[in-house]
Order: structure tokens, then C-alpha cells, then sequence
């Protein structure tokens, strides 16, 4: 995702969200690579999740997911053992995924 590691042949819009990914990642470095941030991260995430109306346990990009192509259906291993699964169709609607055994949920981002 870096700027200076892109192809010349890259089309303007997924330039633009590469840029962004990259931006995403070097603002997280920038909190996560410092010992202080990363507690106060790390503090505002739990309060965040005990505010939850469903226990969060990840947030993930469609792109970190498996893609079935005969399916048409992303779907991401839960720790359980169990399976997140979002159709392609439902991808712009949905933004929290239910595990199929336990209670655990994703956001996708």
C-alpha cells in the first residue's frame, strides 16, 4: 500500500484507496508502535466493547475475508472453530457479522 510501491498502471480510484489503507495503517503504527498510546488504545477499546450490544471480537477488512467464488460469499475461521460468513450481496448492508457456533462478532470495516 505504500505510495512509492504502486504501479504505474493503477486505476485513479484504487490509487486513491490504497493512499487511504496506507494512511490507516501509519496512523496505527503511529498508535500501536508507542508504548503510552497503545494503553490508552487499548483502554478505550474495552470501554467501547463493554458498551457493545454484542461482544466484538475483531474488526476486519472484506479483503482479509476468504472469497468463494462459486458461493459468492466471503467467510473469515473464528477462533471457536465456527465460521463468519457474509454473501457479496449483503456486503454494502451489513457491517456486523455473527459467528455460526458461538456469540463472537466481527465489524467489517
Amino acid at each position: 500500500y505504500h505510495p512509492d510501491k504502486q504501479e504505474a498502471d493503477v486505476p485513479a480510484g484504487e490509487v486513491e484507496e490504497r493512499v487511504q489503507r496506507f494512511i490507516e495503517i501509519d496512523q496505527a503504527w503511529k498508535i500501536l508502535g508507542n508504548e503510552e498510546t497503545k494503553k490508552e488504545y487499548d483502554l478505550q477499546r474495552r470501554a467501547d466493547n463493554l458498551t457493545e450490544e454484542w461482544p466484538l471480537h475483531d474488526q476486519v477488512y472484506l479483503e482479509e475475508m476468504s472469497w468463494n467464488e462459486d458461493e459468492q460469499l466471503y467467510t473469515l475461521s473464528c477462533r471457536c472453530g465456527g465460521n463468519y460468513s457474509v454473501f457479496k450481496s449483503e456486503t454494502k448492508a451489513v457491517s456486523l457479522v455473527c459467528c455460526d457456533t458461538c456469540s463472537l462478532v466481527i465489524e467489517i470495516l
